[in-house]
C-alpha cells in the first residue's frame, strides 16, 4: 500500500497497556529508540497486536514538532534525538531528521527554522504526541 505519510518507522511491540477505550502501545524502533502510540482498543484487536508483533509506526510530517534539546516537564511521550537536513520554501520548511536507524521528515514554518537557528547537521529533537502515532502491521 502506498501512503503519503513520509514517516514510516519499523519496530516491534514491547508492551500494550489497555484502558477502557484506548491503549498505549510501546514500540522499540529498529534504531533502538522507544516510541509510544495511543490507539483504540479496537485497533489493537483488529491488528492482532501483542508483545513481539512487528509494526510500522506512521507519523505525518505536520505532526512533528522540533526542539534544539530534550525537553523536560512536557506531556509529549516521544522525543527522538537526531541531526537535521533542511529545505526551505517561501512559508514552510521540510526538515529531514536523521535518527538512529531511520530518517524523519518534519514540516514546520520557515520562521520556526529561523527561531531555532536550524542548519544542516544541527542537533534537534523530534517531538511526537502518542496520539499522533498510527500503527500498521508489517
Amino acid at each position: 500500500m502506498s501512503l503519503s505519510i513520509r514517516n514510516q518507522l519499523p519496530g516491534t511491540v514491547t508492551a500494550i497497556t489497555p484502558g477502557e477505550v484506548m491503549a498505549t502501545v510501546k514500540v522499540r524502533l529498529a534504531g533502538g529508540q522507544d516510541l509510544t502510540a495511543a490507539i483504540t482498543l479496537e485497533a489493537v484487536e483488529d491488528l492482532g497486536l501483542a508483545e513481539g508483533s512487528t509494526v510500522n509506526a506512521l507519523v505525518k510530517a505536520t505532526e512533528i514538532s522540533l526542539a534544539t534539546a530534550p525537553v523536560k516537564g512536557l506531556s509529549i511521550r516521544n522525543q527522538l534525538p537526531g541531526t537535521t537536513g533542511l529545505a526551505t520554501g517561501g512559508a514552510m520548511a521540510s526538515v529531514k531528521i536523521a535518527v538512529d536507524g531511520a530518517e524523519l521528515t518534519a514540516a514546520i514554518t520557515k520562521d520556526a527554522t529561523t527561531d531555532l537557528a536550524l542548519a544542516p547537521g544541527a542537533p534537534v529533537v523530534a517531538l511526537v504526541k502518542a496520539t499522533e502515532v498510527a500503527l500498521t502491521t508489517a
